[in-house]
C-alpha cells in the first residue's frame, strides 16, 4: 500500500505525533481525515488544503468515531484508489500520573483511572473495530491488502515508572491487543501494528520543568534529544508501505528504559 491516492483517518490530529503524519501523508499525496476534540484541529485540517478534511470528535464515543470513519470512506472514494478508508493511525491518548497511596496513605481516584483507560484502551479498541468493519469492504489491492491500522503504546507499557499505573496499565494493553487484532483481521487483508515512542516533543510534554526535560533527554542513549513528530510519522509511513510489517509493536525511543 502507497500513501498516494489513498485516505486515512488520524486521531489526535491536532497536534504532536498526529498532526506530523497527517503532514506526511498529504505531502506523499494522500489524504487525510484529522479527528480530534480540539477545536485546532480544523485550522491543522485548513493549512493541509484541499486533501484534509477535520471531524471532532471524542474515540470513546461511538457515534463520533462512526462518523470520522464515514468522512474517510467518503473522502477515500473520490479519489483515483480503489479503497474509501485505507488506513488508521490512531494517536489520540492522554498521560496521567497517580500514585497508589499519595503522601497521607489515602488511596488514588478510581475514576482518574477508569478515565485513562477508557481513553487510551477503549477508546483505541473502538476505532480499530470501527475502521476494520469499513476496510473489510475494500476492495483487495496487492496480497489481497484491503487496510491497514497502526495504534499508539508507549514505552511505558514495558518500563512503566512509579505514578504511571493508569498510563502503562492502559498503553500495556494496546500492546496485547496488537498481535491477536491482527490474527484475526488477516483473514480481511487488514494488517495491525503499534508504535511504542519514547519521549516525544508533544503538547503533552509541554508542562514538565526545562530542567527535567534535560534529565529525560540525558537518559537516552542515542540520540540525545527528545524525538521529534516527524520521526514518529516516518515511521508509521513506513508501516504503511511495508506489508511484512504486521502483528507487532516497534519500540521508538532512541534506547531508552525507564526507571
Amino acid at each position: 500500500m502507497q500513501l498516494k491516492d489513498n485516505a486515512f483517518l488520524i486521531t489526535g490530529a491536532a497536534s504532536g505525533l498526529g498532526a506530523a503524519t497527517a503532514e506526511r501523508i498529504v505531502a506523499a499525496g494522500g489524504r487525510v481525515v484529522l479527528c480530534d476534540l480540539s477545536e485546532a484541529v480544523e485550522s491543522h485540517a485548513a493549512r493541509l488544503g484541499e486533501a484534509a478534511r477535520a471531524v471532532r470528535g471524542d474515540v470513546t464515543r461511538e457515534d463520533d468515531m462512526q462518523a470520522a470513519v464515514e468522512a474517510a470512506v467518503a473522502l477515500g472514494e473520490k479519489g483515483e484508489g480503489e479503497r474509501g478508508l485505507a488506513g488508521v493511525i490512531h494517536c489520540a491518548g492522554v498521560v496521567s500520573v497517580a500514585k497508589l497511596l499519595d503522601r497521607e496513605g489515602n488511596p488514588a481516584d478510581l475514576d482518574a483511572y477508569a478515565r485513562t483507560v477508557q481513553i487510551n484502551l477503549v477508546g483505541t479498541f473502538n476505532v480499530m473495530r470501527l475502521a476494520a468493519a469499513a476496510m473489510s469492504k475494500n476492495a483487495p489491492g496487492e496480497d489481497g491488502e484491503r487496510g491497514v491500522i497502526i495504534n499508539t503504546a508507549s514505552v511505558a507499557a514495558f518500563d512503566g515508572q512509579v505514578g504511571q499505573c493508569a498510563y502503562s496499565a492502559s498503553k500495556a494493553g494496546v500492546v496485547g491487543m496488537s498481535l491477536p487484532a491482527a490474527r484475526e483481521l488477516s483473514r480481511h487483508g487488514i494488517r495491525v501494528m503499534a508504535i511504542a515512542p519514547g519521549v516525544f516533543e508533544t503538547p503533552m510534554m509541554s508542562d514538565i520543568p526545562e530542567d527535567a526535560v534535560a534529565a529525560l533527554s540525558a537518559s537516552i542513549p542515542f540520540p540525545k534529544r527528545l524525538g521529534k513528530p516527524d520521526e514518529y510519522a516516518r515511521l508509521a509511513e513506513q508501516i504503511v508501505t511495508n506489508p511484512m510489517l504486521n502483528g507487532e509493536v516497534i519500540r521508538l525511543d532512541g534506547g531508552i528504559r525507564m526507571s
